[in-house]
């Protein structure tokens, strides 16, 4: 048998296959000029013409990503983390706790960790909190954003931070998108429920209160994450991010970030793509959290809207009731809850009204954060200990 990689390739019409490429997006809505889809388009270019792939350039791939550059958040000598140089337990007189650096690895790979253990000896299980950062973040980048750890050491929870690695995704994306990174005991979702499942073991926390939480790919992760592995998650928490199954690949998951669905217009009868497929359907009836800014141009809020459809259909009957109102910054928002009849909350929506994707009420010592609130972080918090303690026993 012949070797297949030595084989000849078929000849191609590169300016022809070029000019559909930008139809279509252009078709999608995508601005093929600047930001992220015009280095798509240039990479595809430079290889339909056997010409060196360009540098990635930080910026404008970021841009599109993100609405601001991500911060690279320094440790000086000797210490492990910012928490380390302005250690949130000395509001209280007490000593910091720890911020350390881990590696796990499965069949699927490694991926590295950092682990928050707020101070103080602790003989109760306590909470877990997993937080998944989004595109070019770290842990110490998301975790000076949304000050989960000085939460931790108010509340005496743990706060897991994996990390996506650059081999997996030049810009640090979670994979949401991609179907082996949407199954369970594959991929990264396999991933990450190890490394929880050994956080877990090692520091004695509860398994009925491990929760996931996210920003953008992050939270998309997270939704997979409540889907693939619902008795691991009591709780998700999903800040700008997508709907579970919304994508299949790069171009599919573009669309669904401007707000389509499947594959993009015009792309589908190109050499090697496929056609559009229909969206997973979400089955699991696990609580969820959602924040999303209305003037969100990265996700569109339709996505927000979506993850809430997709829980509200597994959870069934809810009554749900609505309130506006506007943080002490400032931000005007609509929060809707979705409770059975004895009062309890499954599911919780917050719009943010002129909010760009950014998370809400974060601290600016990290990226991709929006102060004028209202607290995402403390109201995820809130959301999560009100549950009953229905996760894994």
């Amino acid at each position: 048998m012949k070797n297949p990689f030595n084989a000849r390739p078929p000849s191609f019409d590169a300016a022809s296959i070029n000019a559909t490429i930008k139809r279509a997006l252009a078709a999608a809505g995508l601005d093929t000029k600047t930001g992220l889809m015009h280095e798509v388009t240039e990479t595809v270019r430079r290889a339909l013409a056997g010409r060196p792939l360009a540098p990635r350039s930080s910026s404008a791939a970021d841009d599109a990503v993100i609405d601001v550059a991500a911060r690279v958040v320094p440790n000086e000598e000797g210490a492990d983390s910012v928490w380390d140089r302005q250690p949130s337990g000395s509001d209280t007189g007490q000593p910091p706790g720890s911020f350390e650096a881990y590696e796990f690895s499965n069949a699927a790979g490694s991926r590295a960790y950092k682990l928050y253990v707020p101070a103080g000896k602790s003989y109760a299980p306590r909470p877990l909190l997993v937080m998944l950062h989004g595109c070019t973040q770290s842990a110490d980048d998301f975790a000076a954003g949304t000050q989960m750890n000085k939460l931790a050491d108010e509340l005496g929870f743990l706060v897991l931070y994996p990390e996506q690695a650059s081999q997996a995704n030049a810009s640090k994306c979670w994979n949401w998108f991609k179907p082996q990174d949407q199954e369970r005991g594959a991929g990264e979702p396999s991933l990450i429920a190890g490394i929880v499942g050994e956080v877990a073991r090692k520091h004695g926390a509860d398994p009925r209160q491990i929760f996931v939480a996210g920003l953008s790919a992050g939270a998309a992760m997270a939704v997979v994450l409540g889907e693939t592995y619902p008795e691991l998650f009591a709780g998700v928490g999903a800040h700008s991010g997508l709907p579970y199954g919304s994508a299949h690949d790069i171009p599919s998951a573009m669309g669904a970030m401007k707000g389509g669905r499947g594959a993009m217009s015009g792309m589908a009868g190109m050499p090697g793509m496929t056609g559009a497929r229909p969206s997973k359907k979400a089955q699991q009836a696990v609580p969820i959290i959602v924040f999303h800014g209305d003037r969100d141009h990265t996700v569109q809020q339709s996505n927000g809207a979506q993850i809430v459809q997709q829980a509200s259909d597994a959870h069934g009957a809810l009554a749900v009731s609505t309130q506006t109102g506007s943080s002490p910054g400032g931000r005007k928002f609509s929060r809707s809850v979705h409770a059975d009849a004895s009062g309890q909350a499954w599911i919780e929506s917050w719009t943010l009204h002129g909010a760009g994707h950014a998370w809400s009420g974060g601290h600016a010592s990290g990226s991709y954060t929006d102060g004028l609130g209202p607290d995402a972080s403390a109201e995820m918090l809130r959301f999560f200990m009100a549950l009953p303690r229905a996760g894994s026993a």
